[in-house]
């Protein structure tokens, strides 16, 4: 696995892919990217109102291309949007240039670590968030698993063991 030199972190929203990707990178020396705030760059606006403008469809047409991209380098840690999996494209992007790192976690935790995040376009005008939550978990779930080379539970453990143990596993 070692030759791949890239680790992509999947997961649901509120997993820790973001500020676990920046801790590993940081220890590892890689470049480190977050597919959404790439897209916010590139678009000069938040995530929620690309979603607003665009729709989910115009955002993940976004997401693909962005993913894309950014598996092209080597010697990157890249966090993903939690639904860029549903694409199958990304999906084999991510397999094929890389370790993909399934950080899981409970709902209970998703709401937590969520519930005061406004820049979160399916939840945040969500009536019964933890609804959509599980919905969403169903359907990407087995998607995050099919294409993982490594999981790891992100719920009562430490950001620092969570990161330890990524290192470890991915070996580089």
């Amino acid at each position: 696995m070692a030759e791949k030199r890239n680790i992509f972190l999947v997961g649901p929203m509120g997993a820790g892919k973001s500020t676990i990707g920046r801790q590993i990178a940081r220890e590892l020396h890689l470049e480190f990217y977050d597919s959404d705030s790439e897209i916010e760059r590139r678009t000069g606006a938040e995530i929620s109102w690309v979603f607003e403008l665009e729709g989910e469809e115009g955002f993940r047409a976004r997401e693909e291309k962005v993913i894309e991209e950014l598996t092209e380098h080597t010697g990157i840690v890249l966090a993903t949007g939690g639904g860029s999996i549903l694409s199958k494209e990304s999906r084999n992007r991510l397999s094929a240039r890389g370790i993909v790192v399934y950080l899981q976690t409970t709902i209970d935790k998703q709401l937590a670590r969520t519930q005061r995040d406004k820049r979160r376009p399916l939840i945040s005008e969500a009536e019964n968030p933890r609804e959509v939550l599980e919905t969403l978990a169903e359907e990407r779930n087995p998607l995050y698993e099919e294409i993982a080379d490594i999981t790891v539970r992100t719920d009562e453990q430490s950001a620092k063991f969570v990161i330890d143990q990524i290192i470890e596993k991915v070996g580089i």
